[in-house]
């Protein structure tokens, strides 16, 4: 199986490589439009800004291209976020548009910003994505934006309000938490997307 780490050129590339790696799984990490194409997984990370990922992926002709593939592809942090149909960051940045969807500064009601640390996730319902964890499990999150309940949530979270912190639309999976980060729990969800 051919797994592909998208190259945001973010900071938690290797950390994400390493957990892939410790699952017995052997990838590459491009952001050639060749080798997503041919990919049979497809990660997609992010840490950042939404205006700085979309630059990247605009220089790299894949927006297009993104939108148009088939296989599994996973959205994390960042990477879930920019598959909304909008950011509020700086006044507003177009994003993807997989997921009609905006995202926003999360309303902490007094709770620190960014959201950094271990928060629990409820699955909603059965999904694939959560086979071997159990409900209310605790991930880890570094974030200041997060979409919100929606069509497409499998998994929700609260720190303030309540955002959506794993989704899927058709092959587009996406964790607004960072499972490279997230110990047995995150390894478990890592493995079942690989294999989906």
């Amino acid at each position: 199986m051919k797994v592909v780490i998208l190259d945001t050129g973010c900071a938690n590339l290797l950390s994400l490589k390493w957990a892939i790696k410790r699952l017995g799984y052997t990838l590459e990490i491009s952001n050639e439009p060749s080798m997503l194409m041919k990919a049979d997984k497809i990660l997609l990370p992010g840490v950042g800004s939404a205006k700085a990922a979309m630059n990247q992926l605009k220089s790299f002709n894949l927006i297009d291209l993104i939108k148009k593939l088939h296989q599994p592809i996973l959205g994390i942090c960042l990477g879930m976020q920019i598959f909304g149909c909008r950011s509020s960051e700086n006044g507003g940045i177009n994003t993807l548009g997989i997921i009609d969807k905006p995202v926003s500064i999360i309303n902490t009601k007094g709770l620190p910003l960014p959201h950094i640390g271990w928060n629990k996730i409820i699955v909603e319902t059965k999904h694939f994505l959560f086979n071997n964890i159990p409900n209310n499990s605790y991930f880890y999150f570094i974030h200041s934006y997060a979409m919100s309940l929606n069509y497409h949530t499998i998994a929700k979270c609260n720190y303030g309000f309540v955002f959506t912190a794993a989704l899927q639309k058709n092959n587009f999976f996406g964790v607004q938490f960072h499972p490279e980060r997230s110990g047995t729990v995150g390894a478990q969800l890592l493995k079942n997307f690989l294999e989906i």
